[in-house]
């Protein structure tokens, strides 16, 4: 099976989840939290080497108070318990996003964590948080410009490379793959430059109900489609991996 060198997933469903089960929403976000683990650790195991998970979005801002602070309690949880997880299995954590918004003292925690397993060969594991891809756009064309202001980099000079290195995601590949839970089929400003080409999968299941099966039921459905990238195909998806190759 031909594995995604970098999954992407849009976790959604938990507070829907909950609500079906009569349950406040905050329990969604809570039995979340274990899917987050269960898939983290298979995923490292499996060998995929770079996972990232759109945790708290630019627009969740908007949610009710008490619901923001409790996803913010959730992660500083998260952030304390995971820590031997990730050094047992080699996983790097980083961050994307505008993390300017972000409470000091999850700031503060997430900083420590980034530190702690900075050299880690393993996975690595980022945390998508208060990010929006347009966002995300905009403040990369920001630096650009202070550049360009500066003398560092001429007009003449931006190409699609160049500023790919000004966004979040300078130190990784385009995500191969992108799984939403849930059966809501958009990807909700979620790494748009960067899914050009990321093949996409859509689970009817919500966050907290995506195991292990339905983690190898995407996985086996992106291995048997045949990418392009734009290019003419004229042998089997066999060679799948070859232009994969070549585009990244």
């Amino acid at each position: 099976m031909i594995l995604p060198q970098h999954l992407a997933i849009i976790m959604d469903g938990n507070g829907r989840w909950a609500q079906l089960k009569g349950l406040p929403r905050i329990a969604g976000h809570q039995r979340g939290v274990n899917t987050v683990r269960n898939v983290v650790k298979k995923c490292a195991n499996l060998g995929v080497r770079y996972l990232t998970l759109y945790a708290f979005s630019s627009e969740n801002w908007k949610r009710p108070a008490g619901e923001v602070q409790a996803l913010m309690s959730l992660l500083g949880v998260y952030l304390e318990s995971e820590m031997e997880l990730l050094q047992e299995n080699g996983i790097r954590l980083q961050v994307i996003g505008d993390l300017t918004k972000l409470p000091e003292k999850i700031s503060k925690s997430l900083q420590h964590s980034v530190s702690t397993t900075q050299e880690n060969s393993g996975m690595t594991l980022t945390l998508a948080l208060s990010y929006g891809a347009r966002d995300e756009i905009v403040r990369a064309t920001q630096r650009l410009m202070i550049d360009v202001n500066a003398g560092k980099i001429v007009v003449a000079d931006i190409s699609e490379e160049s500023f790919s290195a000004y966004l979040d995601t300078a130190t990784m590949p385009d995500p191969d793959l992108l799984i939403r839970t849930s059966g809501e089929m958009r990807i909700s400003n979620f790494l748009l430059w960067q899914s050009a080409y990321t093949e996409l999968y859509f689970c009817s299941c919500f966050w907290p109900e995506f195991d292990d099966e339905q983690l190898q039921l995407a996985l086996e459905d992106y291995s048997g489609r045949c990418r392009r990238f734009g290019a003419v195909v004229t042998s089997d998806c066999q060679q799948q991996g070859e232009f994969e190759e070549k585009a990244n």
